[in-house]
């Protein structure tokens, strides 16, 4: 199990781009939009994880979603960290194990090809935000962590998340791990990404404009 995405909920999506490429040097790529979810993403490739940036595009189809109203409710200011993904486990297991139901997804990226990914957890994930949801990529789709991105201060590794929540429940929620993940105690929240690049820290947390 690793972590493979955290979510950076932002109102505009080429604002937000060029304020982490402005004040951080993170460059992204134009990802695609989610139409059954209402929302629309930019991807920030840090090692084989990602930043995903995404807003809501369509707000009635979003307000039928659980991932386009965990967004919608995030009402950034600009920027806020929302939640966080892992992979790497069979998600079929992951759902018998918490009782949870598995939801197929899909995107077109701006070269045509499709992404395909099936994800547990989404609404528990939103109600608790120190807890990720699962995801599984489909047979033959590229991570988006390969897209192809020049930082200006070169290669961007994800050292560790900093969330506040309850760090049995999440033990109870993933079990056992390696992940770079600090935990301390109180309401439930992603507080601090904090990556690794030329050998120092880039910590993100709310941005304002």
């Amino acid at each position: 199990m690793r972590v493979d995405h955290v979510l950076l909920a932002v109102d505009d999506l080429h604002d937000a781009a060029v304020a982490l490429h402005d004040r951080y040097g993170l460059a992204s790529a134009e990802g695609g939009r989610h139409p059954r979810w209402g929302t629309a993403n930019r991807i920030v490739p840090i090692g084989d994880a990602y930043l995903e940036l995404v807003a809501v595009v369509d707000p009635a189809t979003a307000s039928g979603s659980a991932f386009g109203r965990w967004v919608a409710n995030a009402r950034p200011a600009f920027v806020q960290p929302l939640g966080w993904a892992v992979s790497g486990m069979v998600i079929d297991d992951v759902a018998r194990r918490l009782d949870l139901e598995i939801e197929s997804g899909a995107r077109a990226a701006p070269d045509g090809s499709v992404l395909q990914w099936r994800l547990a957890g989404v609404e528990r994930a939103a109600a608790d935000p120190s807890l990720p949801f699962f995801i599984e990529w489909g047979a033959g789709t590229p991570h988006p962590s390969r897209l192809a991105v020049t930082h200006s201060m070169g290669a961007v590794e994800l050292r560790r998340l900093e969330l506040r929540g309850d760090s049995d429940r999440l033990a109870a929620w993933i079990g056992d791990h390696d992940l770079p993940v600090v935990v301390e105690q109180g309401p439930s929240s992603v507080l601090q990404i904090v990556l690794t690049a030329g050998g120092r820290e880039i910590v993100l947390g709310p941005l304002a404009p």
